[in-house]
């Protein structure tokens, strides 16, 4: 039987997780020097940067160096994919070595075999808490993005067991939670708060007839005053890890909960959003990544995340620097119930009816729950009837993935110069 204490300590891997400042940088600047040569014979996207900013790849020898390369955003990816399908020239390795293909919103192709990705994502678990033995309740979709694929294999690396719980279905997924004993929780946030109200409708005390103890969340924001209330009422560990579908795991809690620590097989750098230079413990800029993948060697990645990090030592003594927070986007793409939503996704579902005049897209948050509202001006002549909402409700997951609501607003409501997404949402 797995004790508290076992949750709380131990490394999945003490040698690397607790290198010196020296040997970690020797380690990861051994990575890149591999990587970057073996992107540019292999990848045809990632030759043309170099090659555009006018190094060589035996110039790139160490963090620093990369520097000297350019950025390369979500957006970048859909366009390039779209000149040279399916990868955009991303790919490093034959098509036929591949284990699968997703897919997420862009649309954004992302080619997988069994890499180093997943062992980031078991790094995040393993300090999360969960351990050999645990039956781990994979709430994510399994439906075109990869999330949950990876949550699942990183699991099974620890020797626990996978139920492939998906979106939805919250009472059957509160059955099988007490049904198989399961121990362990992966998911967003707001879907535990959900699991909650759920087992409490259905008779349960969360602590005796449940028997989470682990919990692993992405996807959202995690409030203190959230993961307070879902810890005390199922009496579990909840620890959160970020990453983006491109790259993978890029930062993961510890018992201590002192910012996210970036795993040992990847760098993570914070930049300057304007000139790509590197910042230091405490500055603010953007989140790059490059990481160590021959199947989609993503070199300085930028997520488009705004966050700092800090090179205080952690309790845990895992030596990596953190991230301490996630401070907001660099664009108007936000995240809502754990998925991307991008103002040309939000274009798509506007431009099926001739009946919108002016649109806004407004995301909040009731009782720990992620909401997104249509905010729609309609033509003149076009009545705000039920109808023509509910048509327009069941088109907005088709284009974005998220469900919301409609709402109709006088001419005028929506500001000139709005932006197209407007998130109102606040976090303790």
């Amino acid at each position: 039987m797995t004790t508290r204490s076992d949750r709380i300590s131990g490394y999945y891997d003490q040698t690397l997780e607790t290198l010196s400042l020296e040997d970690r940088a020797a380690y990861q600047n051994g990575e890149l020097e591999k990587i970057v040569q073996h992107a540019y014979a292999n990848a045809p996207a990632i030759r043309k940067k170099i090659d555009d900013a006018e190094v060589k790849p035996d110039d790139i020898k160490s963090v620093k160096d990369l520097e000297r390369l350019p950025i390369t955003h979500k957006h970048e990816l859909a366009a390039l994919q779209e000149q040279d399908p399916p990868f955009g020239g991303f790919l490093g390795l034959p098509m036929d070595r591949l284990r699968r293909i997703c897919m997420s919103p862009g649309p954004i192709y992302e080619p997988e075999e069994t890499h180093s990705r997943n062992d980031r994502w078991t790094q995040a678990f393993f300090a999360a808490g969960f351990r050999k033995g645990d039956i781990g309740q994979i709430t994510f979709s399994y439906h075109l993005v990869p999330p949950a694929f990876w949550f699942e294999d990183a699991l099974h690396r620890l020797g626990c067991i996978a139920t492939p719980g998906g979106v939805g279905n919250t009472d059957l997924q509160v059955r099988m939670m007490h049904d198989l004993k399961v121990t362990g929780y992966i998911g967003t946030p707001s879907f535990l708060v959900n699991v909650s109200k759920k087992a409490q409708e259905a008779g349960y005390d969360l602590e005796r007839d449940l028997c989470l103890e682990v919990g692993f969340v992405a996807g959202e924001m995690l409030p203190e005053s959230l993961r307070d209330e879902l810890e005390q009422g199922f009496g579990m560990l909840l620890r959160q890890g970020y990453g983006t579908a491109d790259v993978g795991c890029l930062a993961y809690e510890c018992y201590y909960k002192d910012g996210m620590h970036f795993p040992y097989n990847c760098i993570v750098e914070i930049v300057d959003p304007d000139t790509g230079r590197q910042l230091g413990p405490g500055e603010t800029g953007e989140v790059v990544a490059t990481v160590f993948d021959e199947v989609y060697p993503m070199i300085r990645f930028g997520t488009g995340d705004l966050s700092y990090f800090t090179d205080e030592p952690c309790q845990c003594g895992r030596t990596s620097n953190r991230l301490v927070k996630i401070l907001g986007r660099l664009d108007q793409v936000t995240k809502v119930k754990g998925m991307f939503i991008h103002p040309g996704n939000a274009d798509e579902v506007a431009a099926k009816f001739p009946e919108i005049d002016k649109y806004q897209v407004v995301v909040s948050r009731e009782a720990h729950v992620d909401q997104m509202t249509f905010t729609i001006e309609l033509k003149e002549g076009v009545e705000p009837v039920e109808e023509l909402a509910g048509r327009i409700e069941a088109a907005i997951p088709e284009s974005m993935r998220v469900r919301g609501k409609v709402k109709f607003v006088q001419k005028g409501t929506i500001p000139e110069g709005h932006k197209k997404i407007d998130d109102t949402r606040k976090w303790d």
